[in-house]
């Protein structure tokens, strides 16, 4: 699909090596989306001559300055005190709610990025919790899993939220006409799990729901792909996506030491080093980049902090894609569809 005429508000600092990571990224994403502008949000004396160095971003860029940078290990709070109306964080996310870029990207802190962007953009009418959905690695591709840590626990009616955002955000980025939704529990009977979960599963299979909704699926379903939009709230959300990243690194640390064990595994090694360059660009975690907050009035995406200028780009192709297919207004016409349905069901239930 072609990229709208649009801008994309970047918060230059954030991230561990701030504008040094965030401009190159910037740069291959031009390359992508040749119609897209960028506004750069931070230390002006450290963005542009950076800038310097990528004469095709330099001519769509343009930089703000910002007098101070929120550090990744702010609290919420005290972010939100120090860096109210000064920040490069806060004013990138303020371009948003002016109209002035179409979408936000920060590699910057999650908690704060996440306290800022509900204090300036808010929640959707009809959502009452946003949430933090992340693109995930599958045997048959990518699925989204929501929410991995934007509020630790959610009653019914927002893992109801949940799935109709994650089933908008699978829409957007997957092009797929009926993303299959599958609700994160211990076992697929529809006996197991905590009250809540339960309630949800039993609603959103009686209500006529617009959503391709296939049952409980378990934590070893997420990597099968058994569904394209998995949901579970905050809590249980951030522990697997935790414990996946921790597997992933230990299944490398195997593997590279066993494949430098002994000179025939180093023989070995060198004659499928075809197969394994294949795995790992499967695994590539910069290939899958860039978390969503669902929910909000605008587009807002999290890069991991800790990526290169690659794993950036993919975070800003993310934010593209949102907007060129219309996130949020997909999500804002299913809430409201959903809510209609669910005081339908309530007040019948009086």
């Amino acid at each position: 699909m072609k990229t709208q005429d649009f801008t994309i508000a970047l918060d230059a600092m954030g991230g561990d090596r701030g504008p040094e990571i965030v401009i190159p990224g910037a740069a291959l994403a031009v390359q992508r989306h040749p119609n897209m502008k960028i506004i750069f949000f931070g230390d002006e004396a450290r963005i542009a001559p950076l800038l310097d160095q990528h004469p095709k971003l330099k001519s769509v860029a343009s930089i703000r300055h910002s007098e101070i940078a929120i550090a990744m290990d702010d609290k919420p709070s005290q972010a939100l005190r120090r860096g109210r109306n000064k920040s490069g964080m806060w004013h990138s996310i303020e371009a948003v709610h002016k109209g002035e870029a179409a979408a936000v990207v920060s590699a910057g802190n999650t908690g704060a990025l996440m306290a800022m962007s509900r204090f300036i953009l808010r929640t959707l009418p009809g959502i009452e919790r946003p949430a933090i959905a992340a693109i995930w690695p599958t045997i048959l591709g990518e699925s989204v899993v929501l929410d991995v840590g934007a509020t630790v626990g959610a009653d019914a009616r927002q893992l109801i939220e949940f799935a109709i955002m994650g089933e908008a955000m699978a829409s957007c980025l997957f092009k797929i006409d009926e993303p299959r939704v599958g609700l994160l529990n211990i076992g697929v009977e529809e006996v197991k799990g905590n009250e809540e979960v339960r309630e949800a599963g039993r609603l959103l299979r009686e209500l006529s729901l617009p959503l391709n909704y296939i049952g409980f699926v378990e934590g070893d379903d997420i990597g099968k792909g058994t569904a394209d939009v998995v949901v579970t709230e905050g809590f249980t959300g951030n522990v697997a996506l935790k414990t996946a990243e921790g597997t992933a690194k230990m299944i490398t640390t195997f593997l590279r030491s066993a494949i430098t064990s002994s000179l025939l595994s180093k023989i070995g090694a060198f004659l499928a080093q075809g197969a394994f360059g294949a795995l790992k660009d499967r695994m590539d975690p910069r290939k899958h980049n860039g978390g969503v907050f669902l929910g909000l009035n605008g587009v807002v995406v999290k890069s991991h902090g800790g990526t290169d200028a690659f794993g950036f780009a993919t975070a800003i192709n993310v934010a593209v894609d949102m907007v060129n297919n219309g996130l949020i207004v997909k999500i804002a016409a299913d809430v409201e569809a959903v809510n209609s349905i669910l005081a339908q069901h309530s007040k019948a239930a009086e």
